[in-house]
């Protein structure tokens, strides 16, 4: 069988599912990127480039779609080169909204396309109105719905899909709910595990947390409103007022990876921090962390902060979840999916700080107030992993990706060569391919 992942991004969602498949010796995967850094066992990484963005003085509703256009074009240049050298794919597993899928179908008609459906933008009832001191205006309105325009595409051409939670899938039009299944990415168990009694100490960045008793841990990609950083950094204040004990660790990149940056260049880090009494001393950002020192993080939480707006989960919460985190989360869709108040962790109110702050205190424990309090807490802990284990796990989902990938056999699979001998990533560059397939307009 021979697979094409399409995914700006390297090897985001599909890690698993392309080294699993990549350890078939009757599969060839190809995964195509924008991204040079990383590399999987097995799978061959081919490069595509975008060669400009949108165009500035294109119209702002649909600059999005031209990006996606641009994008569609780049990866149909690559799948050109990849087609010239021998390798034609049975499936094709592409992320929909960004273009990487918009015309692969053209090149690759008798391949089943199988699209990763993550979001379906609305301008009212999920995140773009969620905030009201953040109120959308008609401009935004409009925008939002052209953006949809390259998912739909996909919707239309692809031949079945997934969405990672029932919320997301929900957000897709009715019509199209059909050809969408519910099928998380999964979580590995394995890796993210309790180890109770553990201690952070990560001297690649000289945090020595090792006499600490009190750790409140939050994790995000970007600092940003969409994952309800400003509420966090203020419930952070109030914390540390009420213990002046506790510590809390932030792991995650100083930058806006959904929404909206600020006005003025600022971060919403330096915002924060310019904004709110702080003990710096007990206020820890890592960065990105690699995988196991970020595990080292989630082990030694007292309480971790999982806030989002009505949005896509992030896999943290759930990461934190399997590790037997207590997590505080807010009473939003799609956390409300997974976690219930008070059976497998602690939901507040994504706008309030006061509410946080005393749900860590909950957490942390009131002095001598413990007894049941301690019990019911180490409940939380065993029953939130015991959530990822039965519906999250990632032994139990990943056989159901790649029955739901390789299901259905194209026909064409069963005379076409295998080409086991197609070109390295550094031959699709030559010139004379770049001549042979030139700009499709």
């Amino acid at each position: 069988m021979r697979i094409l992942f399409l995914h700006p991004n390297f090897p985001a969602q599909f890690r698993h599912l392309a080294t699993a498949l990549a350890k078939d010796p009757q599969n060839q995967v190809v995964f195509g990127t924008k991204r040079v850094e990383g590399s999987l066992p097995g799978v061959h990484k081919v490069l595509y480039r975008v060669p400009h963005p949108a165009h500035p003085q294109t119209h702002p509703y649909v600059r999005s779609l031209e990006s996606a256009v641009i994008e569609g074009q780049a990866v149909y240049r690559m799948g050109q080169a990849l087609k010239a050298q021998g390798f034609i794919p049975d499936v094709v597993c592409g992320h929909s909204g960004w273009g990487p899928t918009l015309f692969i179908k053209d090149l690759f008609p008798q391949a089943k396309l199988y699209g990763y459906f993550e979001w379906f933008y609305h301008a009212h009832g999920s995140d773009a109105d969620f905030d009201p001191s953040d109120p959308l205006d008609a401009n935004a309105a409009a925008r939002i719905r052209v953006k949809n325009a390259p998912i739909l595409m996909d919707l239309v051409n692809c031949d079945r899909g997934i969405s990672p939670t029932h919320w997301q899938q929900q957000q897709f039009p009715a019509e199209f709910h059909s050809k969408i299944k519910v099928l998380h990415d999964g979580i590995d168990t394995t890796f993210f595990c309790p180890k109770p009694g553990a201690k952070l100490v990560l001297p690649a960045i000289g945090l020595d947390l090792s006499q600490v008793d009190e750790i409140v841990t939050y994790a995000t990609r970007g600092m940003e409103p969409y994952r309800g950083f400003p509420q966090f950094m203020e419930s952070v204040a109030l914390i540390q007022q009420r213990r002046p004990n506790c510590h809390v660790v932030v792991v995650g990149d100083d930058r806006v990876a959904y929404g909206k940056t600020l006005p003025n260049g600022k971060t919403y880090k330096q915002l924060m921090l310019e904004k709110l009494p702080l003990d710096l001393s007990r206020l820890h950002f890592t960065g990105s962390l690699p995988y196991d020192q970020y595990l080292q993080v989630l082990q030694a939480s007292s309480a971790h902060i999982y806030l989002t707006r009505p949005f896509v989960l992030s896999w943290s919460m759930l990461e934190a979840m399997a590790t037997g985190c207590l997590v505080i989360a807010s009473r939003t869709a799609p956390v409300t999916e997974v976690i219930q108040d008070g059976k497998n962790g602690l939901l507040v109110d994504f706008f309030s700080p006061n509410e946080i702050a005393d749900r860590v205190d909950e957490a942390l424990g009131q002095g001598a107030n413990l007894g049941d309090c301690t019990y019911r807490l180490s409940s939380l802990r065993t029953k939130a992993r015991q959530t990822i284990l039965k519906h999250y796990d990632l032994a139990t989902l990943l056989p159901q990706q790649i029955q739901e990938l390789l299901g259905e056999l194209p026909e064409h699979s069963k005379s076409f060569p295998n080409a086991k001998g197609f070109a390295p990533q550094s031959r699709l560059n030559n010139p004379a391919l770049k001549r042979k397939y030139p700009a499709l307009v």
